[in-house]
């Protein structure tokens, strides 16, 4: 009915006891300025914020590699094919369009086939942008990072076959070919593992694999964050800490700790190990030679140590 104040939706005209009458009530805050209009990003319903999102989420779920942990390409004849003969894991390899099939090559081919690696035939001018312009000669190798292990689980594979852990500790070895040759002694003198530190040292590059002759594949590497905390941590595990050092206290023929748990930790050939290794050392220990001038690199050192202790557990 017109004029029916009391139907359903009317409006009093009077503001008494109406606080929606007019621009003076709950409408006022209708009216006042809502700030500046967010950014597209900014805004959950907008397309721009939900695309930022899903990439957000698709980098997070990504495996975090550390720096250097990237594939490696490996190019040239002699270069793959060695790699190959040193069983390698290889991804993939890359031949140039045209490339002449001389004997390396079929060899390379030969290898691959056993080895049950993927081969790809691509342009020469794409080779060159792949290997960023080296001389591959028609032929290159991509391998995957290597998969470090972590430093506790050297001790479980040695729990696991029930012998009391060898481990070889790594200080300041920065060449890949000291790397691998270490690798070789430790495959060879029934070590559990070799654990580097993540900077500052050669890592599992494709001459460190080369080097290791395949041993790479039977014996873990680990990598430490800190090698001094790592040294507290293998400590307190129950296993003994020796370092090889010219001026050790300790003979090698004498170290009669070797056929327990054991760490033994190896430097550089120029500076040694650490100040800060060596005195969380339980023992310095050298190794005799006719004269002092002489001096051992690593990979020599590491083997002499490692024959002498395997000779100690037998």
């Amino acid at each position: 009915m017109a004029g029916n104040s009391q139907r359903k939706g009317a409006i009093k005209k009077t503001g008494k006891g109406n606080p929606t009458a007019g621009s003076g009530g709950r409408v006022r805050s209708g009216l006042e300025g809502k700030g500046p209009t967010p950014k597209a990003h900014e805004r959950p319903n907008h397309k721009v914020y939900k695309m930022k999102n899903a990439a957000d989420k698709r980098e997070a779920a990504k495996p975090k590699r550390g720096k250097g942990d990237q594939a490696e390409w490996v190019a040239g004849r002699n270069s793959v094919v060695e790699l190959l003969r040193a069983t390698v894991p290889v991804r993939t390899l890359y031949v140039a369009e045209g490339t002449d099939r001389d004997e390396r090559i079929r060899e390379i081919f030969r290898l691959a086939a056993d080895q049950h690696v993927s081969l790809l035939e691509i342009g020469r001018v794409e080779l060159d942008k792949l290997t960023g312009g080296a001389v591959h000669q028609g032929i290159a190798a991509k391998i995957d990072p290597y998969e470090y292990a972590h430093p506790d689980d050297l001790i479980k594979a040695a729990h696991d076959i029930e012998e009391d852990p060898l481990i070889v500790m790594l200080d300041s070895v920065t060449d890949p070919r000291n790397l691998g040759a270490i690798v070789r002694s430790a495959a060879g003198f029934g070590a559990h593992g070799v654990v580097i530190p993540e900077r500052r040292s050669a890592q599992m590059t494709a001459s460190a694999w080369k080097t290791s002759a395949g041993a790479a594949v039977r014996v873990p590497v680990a990598r430490a964050t800190n090698l001094t905390r790592q040294i507290k941590a293998y400590k307190d595990a129950g296993l003994t800490v020796i370092g090889l050092a010219a001026d050790g206290d300790v003979s090698l023929p004498d170290l009669d700790v070797a056929d327990g748990p054991l760490v033994v930790v190896i430097g550089s050939e120029g500076k040694g190990i650490s100040r800060l290794v060596s005195e969380n050392c339980d023992f310095l220990v050298s190794i005799p030679m006719a004269s002092t001038l002489e001096s051992l690199n690593a990979g020599v050192a590491a083997s002499v140590a490692l024959y002498a202790i395997d000779q100690k557990r037998l």
